[in-house]
């Protein structure tokens, strides 16, 4: 992930709170999120609900729709934290396809027509989809073949939320003059969740719990379990001093003479407003850039759209 330049305003030694890695297990489970494996078989809103039986808990929500034979990354966020999930439905993500070509096509026209689909394009959602069957744009960031085997095509694709992979291969295939569908797919990330970090099954997460409630041992729960704050690591960060944290918790926004310091960031980018010890505390919009921010000593900063902390 891309590395933000910091601006300190004014330095501070915080008191408040503690650091996210810090929290109970107990506390976790009012307000955290697992990275979830996704089966073959049961839809998101499946998932999300066995989810809530497993860890006992009312409320979860999942960070955007895998169909039921589509496996992998699922971030879901339970309890008081279940909100953050609107924050990971426009973040980027990866997927694994196999492609099947419905004839022979040559290895380099194959590679020099994917790379015609990178970049922006346009898309006609599937007939049978969430949203309105309106042709729409979507950007395809990285577009890599891993492998050929015959008619068949394991490759990896980085695009925009939204992006039907499906849709994409038939696309792909009519270019080709040839015709092909997906015969199979995977997620790979979502956001700041990947594959290779903490990606736990249902079943694993079921004993953990098991543990965790019948033997007092909370070791593999803890591995499951992220704090909230690991779901807006893609978003630009302002740190607050911790006087300011009690007016932004009763819905005030962040003015300037509140903020200690913060990465760069644009005017109207979505930003992560966090305590001196790494707690969030809400998300907003910049009123004004980074820049701006670092160099005047009054005016609004952030718009808050979401609170977060509770005190």
């Amino acid at each position: 992930m891309e590395q933000r330049q910091i601006f300190v305003k004014k330095v501070e030694e915080p008191k408040f709170g503690k650091k996210p890695e810090e929290r109970s297990t107990e506390d976790l489970l009012k307000y955290g999120i697992v990275n979830i494996d996704k089966p073959k078989g049961p839809t998101s809103h499946q998932t999300s609900d066995f989810i809530k039986k497993i860890l006992k808990v009312t409320k979860a929500g999942h960070s955007g729709t895998l169909d039921p034979g589509v496996t992998g990354v699922q971030p879901i966020a339970f309890e008081k934290a279940t909100r953050i999930v609107q924050f990971l439905l426009t973040a980027p993500k990866e997927y694994v396809c196999i492609m099947h070509l419905h004839k022979p096509v040559e290895e380099n026209k194959l590679r020099e027509t994917i790379q015609q689909f990178v970049g922006k394009i346009r898309q006609l959602p599937p007939v049978k989809s969430a949203i309105k069957r309106e042709e729409r744009t979507r950007e395809i960031y990285e577009f890599e073949v891993l492998e050929i085997e015959g008619q068949d095509v394991l490759f990896r694709v980085l695009c925009q939320a939204g992006t039907y992979i499906r849709k994409l291969c038939h696309d792909l295939g009519v270019a080709l003059e040839v015709g092909a569908h997906m015969a199979e797919l995977r997620r790979t990330q979502a956001g700041p969740f990947r594959e290779v970090h903490n990606l736990v099954t249902l079943n694993e997460l079921t004993d953990a719990m098991y543990y965790y409630t019948e033997e007092r041992n909370d070791k593999y729960l803890r591995y499951c379990l992220q704090p909230i704050e690991n779901a807006i690591v893609h978003l630009p960060k302002c740190w607050i001093f911790d006087n300011s944290i009690l007016s932004l918790t009763n819905g005030r926004d962040l003015a300037v003479p509140g903020i200690s310091k913060l990465e760069n960031f644009k005017k109207g980018e979505t930003v992560a407003v966090v305590t001196l010890k790494g707690e969030l505390v809400a998300v907003g919009e910049a009123m004004m850039s980074a820049v701006a921010i670092n160099t005047n000593e009054k005016g609004i900063a952030i718009k808050i759209s979401k609170v977060f902390m509770q005190l």
